[in-house]
């Protein structure tokens, strides 16, 4: 391949590498390549690689790898980077809609910010037994696009997130594909702190979109919380999900915060061919 022309973007802390990708120079089997550009230290370094592709359907569609170069459903953070930059380019206008794999986004750009409607949640479970290596804890599940467990706790700053998220990402009760895993402590019934470990990075990131849905979600079902709800990450940079309430269900979800453009460059072979 020829040098590829990529952009560094962030949105609350989940970095990417976001690539044009409408005349097909990547193929999604490169894994190789896709997840090595993501290693930090030795090539760009980022949580994944978003590819902007045509669509029949909508403006355009999103193809999202985590860092193990693995295509994965959809990144709720990165749904928001890949509006901004979809904008920015004259691909979209700032009122928009884009194809991922689990349907279609309506996304909006507002000055810095960036609002994404997601789809509404599946296989909500509440508060079920799960036995980790300290013993048994009562946790929750929902599927924002991709699987959440969500961890109540009450002092969250004494949770080895990696640790113990490791042990629910690859726990048997979620085998095959693995799940995310999210400790949530509520502040008040408009304010929740939340720290993800993600599947295919394998390590805690500074923020999770999809995460933190999944815990507005649980907590809403659960009654604890009411939309709009804040949610401070790992990296300072906060979010916020809005959402209506109807028959106990959780409905007409949006994600916004930040989306910035850090850089832009071309990709050599010397970060990925190592």
């Amino acid at each position: 391949m020829n040098r590829i022309p990529f952009v560094k973007m962030s949105g609350a802390g989940n970095d990417f590498v976001v690539i044009d990708n409408r005349d097909s120079i990547i193929p999604h089997e490169l894994t190789n390549f896709l997840r090595k550009i993501c290693q930090r230290r030795v090539s760009i370094g980022a949580d994944g690689v978003l590819l902007v592709e045509e669509s029949d359907l909508a403006d355009f569609k999103m193809c999202y790898f985590n860092s193990d170069g693995k295509e994965v459903e959809t990144c709720g953070n990165g749904a928001r980077c890949i509006s901004l930059f979809a904008y920015l380019n004259g691909i979209a206008p700032d009122k928009m809609c884009f194809e991922t794999k689990v349907g279609i986004y309506q996304s909006e750009v507002i000055k810095s910010n960036v609002r994404v409607r997601l789809g509404n949640p599946t296989q909500v479970r509440l508060n079920f037994p799960l036995q980790l290596n300290d013993g048994v804890h009562n946790v929750s599940f929902a599927n924002t696009g991709v699987p959440h467990v969500v961890f109540l706790v009450e002092k969250l700053e004494e949770i080895d997130v990696t640790y113990v998220g490791n042990q629910i990402r690859y726990h048997k009760d979620f085998e095959p594909a693995g799940t995310n895993a999210n400790f949530v402590q509520v502040r008040s019934n408009r304010e929740i702190d939340v720290r993800t470990y993600e599947r295919g990075v394998e390590d805690e990131t500074f923020a999770c979109g999809t995460g933190s849905v999944a815990g507005v979600v649980i907590l809403a079902v659960n009654g604890k919380v009411s939309s709009p709800v804040k949610v401070n990450t790992l990296s300072g940079f906060p979010l916020t999900v809005y959402f209506n309430l109807a028959g106990g269900e959780v409905q007409d979800i949006y994600l916004e915060g930040d989306a910035r453009f850090i850089c832009e460059g071309q990709i050599s072979e010397s970060a990925w061919k190592y």
